[in-house]
């Protein structure tokens, strides 16, 4: 059997490895051009570019994956310094920033240098052949003052809505970067509601000195106003509302994400750290051509809705070299949401996801669960995931719609995961997959119900998965489709996967698991219920007092098991009576 051997030399050897890919990729991006500290500087008629891609990100890719697009940069550059901003983290430099922006835009284009020191600023606002570059000791502190940011129309949640203006944005713009060592952050806590549950007795008293809770005493708000926009409607974060007076009504509840680019091409994010975000932090909307690398994406554990990367409706992407710290998910595709979304009908596709490192999140790569105009076309490799909620995350639920299929995903190395290491949900609800303190499990269950196929039913299928590696996991993987539209053609390959309990397949169709090593605490190796076409080979695990694969369901059917796998069948694989004769069978 070609099993993985020596865990635990391998998982430190990856982390070190990719420890060493973090530091030393973070230092190849190109010398600036040109000094800015202090004015500009003009070479006419010469053009640079930050470092090129390196071809072996385009290695082993399972799909046409066109050549990404590379930004390139007039050898301009204009410090916010000659504009006459001041870094002392206490005076505005809003119209610094802009001035900087506008004077190189004029100029074709070039580089926007932020020096070393404390910038505090309203909303910046790219524009085209503008490369943003932070160098190192600088941060760009956003402004907790929410006057500086105007209500615009935008999508939020895979919604058409209102939202405040993110504190960097972009629309309809080409060639643009984000760039440099420095920090930028979002202030979040300005706007971020908390929990109770979430903070010590000493951190929530400090927080309830300012800003107003809930009628149950176990939520903060900043204001009085953002309390009134958080009883608005069902749709989580997005207000039943229509007129922008309405949303104007409730503004403060409108947390911006941090970083907003809509319909961009051409895009490079490349040595930043991002953190403190209102809202989620990165958020590419229908943008072509992107490259996110070598950066620091930073949120506090208890951040509503932290996410890390929300790649929405996208096309050809590299997200490669990053490290995730995140409140929510931490990597996440999406395409929009029910209607929206699927009028919309942009998948987002053709992205390599590789050599990045997840600590907290709600899920370390996930897809979902906003994916009505569908995801395809995905490479995933070469990720360590220690300590997220779950490791790769497949969320949706009926009323989606869209269509997720062709992932590839592999080598993966996760530990400490307190729930699922690989989950597949449609019945997803918007439930954290960690209960809080004022959750409780039955509360945020879902109710099945058998429904006809439509639209709105939403589908994944052909995903393949190899070379997994779990050291701790509360559940190994759980498969579930829908009774209507069951999860099709999930493979697992040569893994090995350390959890409390093993793998379930509820509501599945043609799952292949070939070499895989389960090792649990309790319970079966291998669960199945109401599924079909199954297919087991190489299965190995150890022995507990309860089978190790058990088959159920009355709808189950075509269930094939290798023989070899079985020491005694008899007893270590259960058969539920409502099973039919030929359900299962040894090859």
């Amino acid at each position: 059997m070609s099993m993985k051997k020596g865990f635990s030399s391998k998982f430190l050897m990856t982390l070190g490895l990719v420890s060493a890919l973090q530091f030393s990729c973070q230092r190849e991006t190109a010398a600036p051009a040109a000094s800015a500290t202090s004015g500009s500087a003009t070479t006419a008629g010469v053009n640079v570019s930050n470092a090129s891609v390196d071809a072996t990100i385009y290695e082993g890719i399972e799909f046409d994956m066109p050549k990404v697009k590379e930004t390139k940069f007039p050898n301009y550059s204009v410090s916010i310094t000659k504009y006459g901003a001041v870094g002392d983290g206490i005076t505005k430099n809003t119209q610094a920033f802009a001035q900087a922006i506008a004077d190189v835009a004029a100029k074709g284009g070039g580089r926007v240098v932020i020096p070393r020191g404390l910038w505090l600023t309203g909303p910046i606002v790219l524009k085209s052949n503008i490369n943003l570059h932070a160098e190192a000791g600088s941060m760009v502190i956003f402004s907790r003052d929410f006057d500086d940011y105007p209500v615009v129309e935008t999508s939020f949640e895979g919604l058409n809505t209102f939202r405040c203006q993110s504190p960097i944005s972009g629309r309809d713009l080409e060639n643009i970067a984000i760039t440099g060592e420095g920090t930028f952050d979002g202030n979040g806590d300005a706007w971020r509601p908390v929990k109770k549950s979430k903070m010590t007795d000493a951190q929530w008293k400090n927080l309830t000195k300012t800003g107003v809770l809930n009628a149950k005493g176990d939520m903060w708000y900043p204001t009085e106003n953002a309390l009134k926009g958080d009883t608005q409607g069902s749709n989580f974060n997005v207000p039943d509302l229509k007129t922008r007076a309405e949303f104007e009504a409730i503004k403060d509840y409108l947390r911006p994400v941090l970083l907003s680019l809509v319909n961009c091409k051409t895009v490079l994010l490349d040595g930043p750290t991002f953190q403190n975000s209102p809202a989620w932090n990165l958020h590419p909307l229908m943008c072509q051509d992107i490259i996110i690398r070598n950066l620091n994406v930073r949120n506090p554990w208890y951040s509503q809705n932290g996410d890390g990367l929300d790649l929405e409706s996208c096309k050809n992407a590299l997200v490669y070299n990053n490290t995730f710290d995140v409140g929510d998910d931490a990597i996440c595709f999406k395409s929009g949401k029910d209607k929206d979304g699927r009028d919309r009908g942009v998948p987002t596709e053709n992205v390599i996801v590789k050599n990045n490192v997840v600590y907290h999140g709600h899920g370390g790569f996930v897809v979902g669960s906003e994916m009505s105009g569908g995801v395809r076309n995905i490479h995933v490799s070469n990720c360590t995931f220690m300590g997220t909620d779950i490791g790769l995350r497949f969320k949706s639920t009926r009323g989606r719609g869209g269509l997720v299929e062709n992932i590839w995903i592999s080598n993966i190395d996760m530990v400490n995961i307190p729930t699922q290491a690989i989950s597949f949900n449609l019945f997803y609800g918007g439930n954290s997959p960690v209960l809080e303190e004022d959750q409780r499990a039955g509360d945020e269950a879902r109710v099945e119900r058998l429904v006809p196929v439509t639209e709105e039913t939403p589908s994944f299928r052909n995903i393949w998965m190899r070379d997994i590696t779990v050291s701790g996991a509360a559940e190994a993987v759980a498969l579930q489709g829908l009774p209507e539209m069951n999860l099709q053609n999930v493979n697992i390959a040569d893994s090995y996967l350390k959890a409390t309990r093993g793998i379930s397949a509820v509501d599945a169709t043609g799952i292949s698991l070939k070499n895989v090593k389960v090792i649990t605490e309790k319970g079966p190796a291998l669960t199945i219920y109401n599924s079909k076409d199954i297919l087991v080979q190489g299965l190995s695990f150890n022995q507990t007092k309860e089978p190790a694969v058990k088959v159920l369901g009355p709808l189950t059917k075509n269930v094939k098991l290798e023989s070899k796998d079985f020491t005694s069948a008899a007893t270590q694989i259960s058969k539920g009576k409502e099973l039919g004769k030929a359900a299962v069978s040894l090859q």
